[in-house]
């Protein structure tokens, strides 16, 4: 599956979610369902994956934790918030560097009309 097929693939599994819960409730309630979902539909997941940091040669495995990783091509990153802010897709942008993978989906559930609370983050910065 490409990164696009992927994340049509997400995006569909949340809105059925949405649709059935509503906004408001933890985040975490949205990616255990989300994640099974995702995996009853054939898609591989994994939650709560450590991203790792590299600085001055040395690897802090303490770095972060993506919420989803998903056909290990995907970095899904949930939210449960009012309205996303910018510095929800610096987060997800520094996930996808860390992990030089291209495509990261940020969702908040949050969201009345959970079409506004989808946004596509492209890293685009990768050297090869």
């Amino acid at each position: 599956m490409t990164e696009n097929e992927i994340a049509k693939q997400v995006m569909d599994a949340a809105f059925i979610i949405h649709r059935a819960l509503g906004p408001g409730l933890l985040e975490s309630v949205y990616e255990v369902i989300l994640a099974k979902k995702l995996s009853e539909m054939g898609v591989a997941v994994e939650r709560q994956v450590p991203v790792p940091i590299q600085f001055e040669n040395i690897k802090f495995d303490e770095g972060f934790r993506a919420d989803l990783i998903v056909e290990k091509k995907v970095i899904v990153e949930l939210k449960s918030v009012e309205r996303l802010q910018p510095v929800h897709s610096k987060q997800l942008l520094t996930y996808l560097r860390l992990t030089d993978l291209r495509l990261g989906l940020l969702i908040n559930f949050g969201e009345n009309l959970l079409k506004h609370g989808f946004k596509r983050v492209v890293n685009g910065l990768k050297d090869q």
